[in-house]
């Protein structure tokens, strides 16, 4: 575990990185003593800076939430990063590549609330009867450590690796239809590049919203009426480059799009 002067020049690393889109090498090389809780702690010190300077949180992500993924990381649960509101992009607007290190995108099935979810012994329950609605959405993930050399200590010290996120036009009801049993295919530049069903993510999405509400109760966060929860994405990420004009296709909550310029 590292001391908190130690974790805070971990953070100002990384805000550096990110805002000279200049990588840095893995955490774990450089302070070998680098754990989980100290991730999630520099997390909240860079989150805390950007509230600071203007920003406001619009909701959380989950990431590694496939076993696939967990295995790769070598860790049994997933973990989550923060959603700011200078992170939404829009479809309408192409986004330059060059704000980002090595960008990527993922496709998700997002969850926006109507209330605020209970945090210890949030359930599924609880998770569909404060959705006010899902809709089709894109993340946009990068990553401030070098050629996405990463381990699970890195990625949360480094917002999970969040860079953006878009969200599609639809608002529909999660009653209304099977969570588990939507497809989605991510479409570049009219050629489909990636698929897959909201069950990767696991086995349920609800799942990881519930299992989000309960894991941030223990940092002292909420999620809150109005936040955007992703949680998780139902493909591998598919790296982004100027020109490529992205657009996610799901059953039942029709699509969205993201392009990218230099």
């Amino acid at each position: 575990m590292l001391s908190d002067e130690v974790r805070q020049v971990v953070a100002q690393t990384l805000a550096t990185a990110e805002r000279d889109r200049a990588p840095v090498p893995p955490l774990r090389d450089t302070w070998p003593d680098l754990d989980v809780v100290d991730s999630y702690t520099i997390q909240l010190l860079n989150i805390a800076d950007r509230l600071e300077g203007g920003a406001s949180v619009r909701g959380h992500k989950v990431g590694l939430s496939s076993k696939a993924m967990q295995e790769m990381m070598n860790v049994d649960e997933p973990d989550y990063g923060h959603l700011l509101s200078d992170m939404e992009v829009f479809s309408d607007s192409p986004v330059s590549v060059g704000r980002y290190c090595m960008p990527r995108v993922e496709v998700e099935v997002a969850f926006v609330l109507g209330r605020t979810l209970p945090g210890e012994g949030c359930t599924e329950d609880d998770v569909l009867a404060c959705t006010d609605h899902v809709t089709a959405s894109i993340e946009l993930i990068d990553s401030r450590i070098t050629d996405w050399n990463i381990k699970i200590a890195d990625t949360i010290a480094d917002n999970a690796s969040s860079a953006g996120f878009v969200l599609g036009s639809a608002r529909v009801d999660p009653a209304s239809v099977d969570l588990t049993k939507i497809e989605a295919k991510l479409l570049c530049n009219g050629e489909e590049v990636a698929s897959g069903r909201s069950d990767a993510v696991l086995g349920d999405p609800v799942t990881a919203v519930a299992w989000l509400a309960r894991k941030v109760a223990s940092f002292g966060v909420t999620l809150e009426a109005g936040h955007v929860i992703m949680p998780g994405s139902v493909h591998r990420a598919i790296d982004a480059h100027a020109g490529d004009d992205f657009e996610a296709v799901f059953t039942h909550l029709g699509s969205v799009r993201l392009s990218f310029t230099e």
